[in-house]
């Protein structure tokens, strides 16, 4: 069995691991674990728009995933908490926005995923939260010529 490595993200996961003690992703052999990702930048602000927000969470998850060699691509599974837009659904703009980005960043992958409504999450103005697990393969279209090596090579 492998030893587990843990990663904080460059920026906001530096912060978090030393105010709050936590890892942003591990990562056992080829499986990566993330924790859940919001729309913040580095200095822990949110977009006012809520399709500003969904996007820099799966910018924070493409990051997060990259500090343990893993891409979108990789990703098998997805669990995503919202603050929903009304008492009975989570709204069209969350999931608008989460079905334009999964086919934005993982193409022809279709992971399984469990979308939540939740009450609150870690920050006060924090409307999303993503976490993906992945396994993290070999993707020839990655390859860059240049180098000659792709992304998976360089774990």
């Amino acid at each position: 069995m492998s030893k587990p490595e843990f990663f904080a993200t460059p920026g906001y996961g530096d912060t978090q691991l030393a105010n709050m003690h936590y890892s942003q992703a591990v990562r056992v052999g080829d499986r990566v674990e993330t924790s859940g990702q919001g729309g913040w930048d580095d200095d822990w602000n949110f977009p006012d728009s809520l399709e500003e927000e969904i996007v820099q969470a799966f910018e924070n998850v493409e990051r997060t995933l990259a500090t343990a060699g893993a891409t979108w691509r990789d990703v098998i599974a997805v669990n995503s908490y919202h603050i929903p837009d009304s008492a009975d659904f989570i709204g069209e703009v969350h999931n608008g926005v989460m079905v334009e980005q999964f086919r934005k960043r993982m193409g022809d992958r279709s992971p399984i995923w469990t979308e939540i409504g939740v009450p609150a999450l870690g920050a006060p103005k924090m409307r999303v939260e993503i976490r993906v697990t992945a396994i993290i393969t070999n993707h020839p279209e990655s390859v860059d010529p240049a180098a000659g090596t792709s992304a998976a090579d360089l774990v």
